[in-house]
């Protein structure tokens, strides 16, 4: 991974059972679950933190989820938009932490 000029932005952890969870709650497939934890992940690898930056993580995520055809994401999720996920796992990691 680290060789020569190349450098490492973090890495992203998936649950598939928390994913599984969380998409057949959502009425979605597994592999549009995915698809959304990995843009958000990688979104915010690339520096941007919806808890601080004033609605720019949220506008980006938005328009590419668009593009990619992606239902709801994590951030609208986050400020209910109808998702309750269970009580003993959660859906996205605190702040700071570089996972999706």
């Amino acid at each position: 991974m680290g060789g020569p000029g190349r450098r490492v932005a973090g890495e992203l952890a998936i649950s598939l059972d928390i994913a599984r969870e969380n998409a057949s709650h959502l009425g979605h497939s597994l592999a549009d679950e995915v698809k959304i934890l990995v843009l958000h992940g990688i979104l915010h690898l690339a520096g941007f933190d919806h808890e601080r930056d004033n609605g720019e993580m949220a506008i980006e995520e938005a328009r590419l989820r668009q593009k990619l055809k992606l239902e709801v994401g994590l951030i609208e999720r986050s400020r209910g938009a109808g998702f309750r996920p269970s009580n003993r796992r959660r859906v996205h990691p605190p702040a700071g932490r570089r996972t999706a």
